[in-house]
């Protein structure tokens, strides 16, 4: 029986996903909670492999198989890929779950929704795409739903200004228009499924709040939930 909480942190691409979600580990542990970060795709594990080369073309594993590249894949074949990786990884989420932890997840199955909707210009389609998912993942593979899910949200102008630094991006990430699209159907989703939404952008500066401010917020909203 569950007795923990699962909190999905999603975010666009720049939000820190990765930092803040180890920074809230930290912090629920220095509170005595027990609390774990897992995070999709599982890329050590088979079905996360075939998902970080073959599929996402990352050039430290593979290049993308599809010729017409990643962002232009049918979203319902990708999110095949996505959500087999969850299924056959989710015995570990669940495990935790049981056992008292709060799991905090970097991208879950609303990762699916907004990366593969984004791809559907049709507003109709795209939501009907969003149900297929949720019928897919949470009814058909029994994949347990979020408590609550986070959404980070950084302009996607701000976001590709932040990646120019990196040495290594993979085919999505290099696709400025997959990059606003995302966007939007993150938006979107936030307002379709009532996502705790936290801004971290800095208006005034038009820069990127720092990770302890972001953080903080983060942190209250959860303990507030507690």
């Amino acid at each position: 029986m569950k007795t923990g909480k699962l909190i999905v942190v999603e975010g666009t691409d720049c939000s820190g996903k990765a930092t803040q979600t180890e920074l809230l580990v930290k912090s629920l542990e220095e509170k005595g909670k027990k609390a774990i970060r897992l995070t999709f795709p599982m890329y050590d594990t088979p079905t996360g492999k075939i998902l970080g080369g073959p599929v996402l073309g990352n050039p430290n594993i593979s290049s993308c198989w599809f010729s017409e590249g990643y962002a232009n894949v049918d979203a319902k074949v990708t999110s095949l890929y996505f959500a087999a990786d969850r299924k056959y990884n989710i015995n570990k989420v669940k495990e935790y779950l049981e056992e008292g932890y709060y799991v905090i997840l970097d991208r879950y199955t609303s990762s699916n929704m907004a990366h593969q909707g984004s791809k559907i210009e049709n507003k109709d389609e795209r939501f009907y795409f969003y149900q297929w998912i949720d019928k897919l993942e949470y009814w058909l593979l029994e994949l347990p739903k979020a408590d609550l899910t986070i959404f980070l949200h950084v302009p996607s102008w701000l976001s590709y200004e932040l990646k120019k630094n990196r040495e290594v991006l993979d085919d999505a990430e290099m696709n400025e228009e997959h990059l606003k699209r995302s966007e939007d159907a993150y938006i979107e989703l936030s307002e379709l499924y009532h996502w705790t939404v936290i801004e971290c952008e800095d208006k005034e500066k038009k820069q990127i709040r720092t990770i302890d401010d972001i953080h903080q917020e983060m942190l209250s909203i959860i303990l507030k939930e507690d």
